[in-house]
């Protein structure tokens, strides 16, 4: 188990440190990485979630209780970060950082891991567990960046405007639709959503790695491990209780473990660039999550299983 959550781990580094790397040879000119930083946002990004929402293989899945554990721990998390927000001293757009940082998860990792435990039956528990995740996750992170973003308090009306606008929630409405509509798509359009979608991680991660600022690492270490601690012992508790409640176990529950249990994805740093967040401090928690996933994963997967096996 720890040798496939390594494998899985170790491209997301390495590719975190050739962005770090080419953006400090100023390798491409510095105006390549905000607009980067919008294809991944506006294209790229929704692309992968529509293509991987449509064709999840779901046949033989426990989908609603897999669902409903994946989706109350993520809300339990959430409720937490907020109420704990003025205790721990955070404001504004680190916030929003740290918020992101607790309930986001990598999507690349979670079904490479998946796959490589369970096979066929983890990529369909993958699958369902990004159709829970992806659309409760965004939606409550645009909530967040309309109330504590740069971009300033938004009304009711701009609230509900930025959810209608923003293409990864529209992308995960648009991939749950067109599954249950059983549309699917059509011949000529799937082949170039699922290129889309795979153009979406590397680029994503070396936005990340361009974003580092190494200078601002001792500002970050607080905040970043906030982050971690709500992201790696939060979650996986609030995960474990929910299972609990729902009755869910065996491979079903360590699905829901796992995904709870992944470092935040390179779509944060892009999501808090384009919506008023911390962007730096957004790369920094990033990168170093997904160091810490090299262990904090095993650690959650084995520690907890006992209690669902």
């Amino acid at each position: 188990m720890t040798g496939t959550i390594l494998l899985a781990l170790l491209p997301i580094v390495l590719l975190i440190g050739l962005g770090a790397a080419l953006r400090r040879w100023r390798f491409l000119g510095e105006a390549f990485w905000p607009q980067a930083e919008r294809l991944g946002f506006y294209v790229l990004l929704p692309a992968l979630f529509v293509h991987g929402l449509v064709g999840a293989p779901l046949e033989g899945v426990p989908i609603g209780a897999l669902a409903g554990v994946l989706v109350a721990s993520t809300l339990a998390v959430a409720a937490g970060l907020l109420a704990s927000r003025r205790f721990l001293g955070f404001e504004g757009a680190a916030f929003t950082s740290i918020f992101q940082g607790g309930i986001r998860f990598n999507n690349y990792v979670g079904v490479s891991v998946a796959a490589g435990l369970y096979g066929a039956q983890g990529i369909a528990m993958a699958a369902v567990a990004n159709a829970a995740i992806v659309p409760t996750v965004n939606v409550l992170c645009v909530l967040v960046f309309a109330r504590f973003g740069t971009l300033g308090r938004l009304s009711p009306t701009g609230i509900l405007r930025l959810l209608a606008l923003n293409p990864l929630v529209l992308a995960c409405l648009v991939g749950i639709g067109l599954k249950v509509a059983g549309i699917g798509l059509p011949p000529g359009i799937e082949p170039v959503l699922r290129a889309l979608g795979q153009a979406s991680l590397p680029l994503g991660l070396l936005c990340v790695g361009a974003a580092l600022e190494f200078g601002a690492a001792r500002r970050w270490m607080r905040p970043v491990l906030v982050a971690s601690a709500a992201k790696f012992v939060a979650m996986p508790l609030a995960t474990l209780a929910a299972c609990l409640a729902f009755g869910l176990h065996g491979p079903a529950a360590a699905t829901a473990l796992l995904f709870q249990a992944l470092p935040t994805a390179s779509s944060s740093y892009i999501m808090a660039r384009q919506l008023g967040g911390d962007a730096p401090l957004m790369a920094g928690i990033t990168a170093v999550q997904t160091v810490l996933a090299g262990v904090g994963m095993p650690i959650v997967l084995i520690g907890l299983l006992g209690f669902v096996g």
